[in-house]
């Protein structure tokens, strides 16, 4: 499976944001500029974000974008499955089915083993991201990189 780019923007951007004062909005050019990255389609992240309810965005001189909930309710998976949608990384089209002499009541999408494997691994790779929250990767960023808070705060600031 691969993901979009996105989706690494996306998370950065929620963490930088949780470090931000509560309902302090941050600038999108701003954003973009700490990562060096391109603003339009930052932008366009951080809008598919807020169409999943994670950020809300605010308009005026002052706008941006801020956490629509507290970090501590904001998982990865959240942010993937906004980004790169719910749909299964595999689609099993069931070709045992087309194999000569098969039974044809036999749903192969659910008895195939290749399919079965596949969706156990999906299935483990979404607890894992569901696990992982917001707040839970600041703190970690925080404890392991001690300055970059401040430093993310200082360069987002409006000002």
């Amino acid at each position: 499976m691969k993901m979009g780019r996105g989706v690494e923007w996306a998370v950065h951007s929620c963490v930088n944001m949780s470090w931000t004062p509560p309902g302090e909005a941050v600038n999108s050019a701003r954003l973009a500029s700490y990562y060096r990255l391109p603003a339009a389609y930052l932008n366009k992240q951080l809008q598919a974000l807020v169409r999943a309810g994670i950020l809300t965005s605010v308009s005026g001189p002052r706008g941006g974008f801020h956490l629509a909930r507290v970090p501590e309710n904001i998982t990865v998976l959240d942010v993937v499955l906004a980004l790169e949608g719910a749909e299964p990384a595999f689609r099993c089209e069931g070709i045992l089915g087309d194999v000569p002499e098969a039974d044809g009541r036999e749903n192969f999408i659910r008895s195939c083993l290749i399919s079965q494997t596949m969706r156990q691994a999906e299935l483990a790779w979404r607890q894992a991201l569901a696990r992982q929250t917001i707040a839970g990767i600041a703190d970690s960023m925080e404890r392991r990189f001690p300055g970059d808070r401040d430093k993310a705060a200082r360069h987002l600031a409006a000002g």
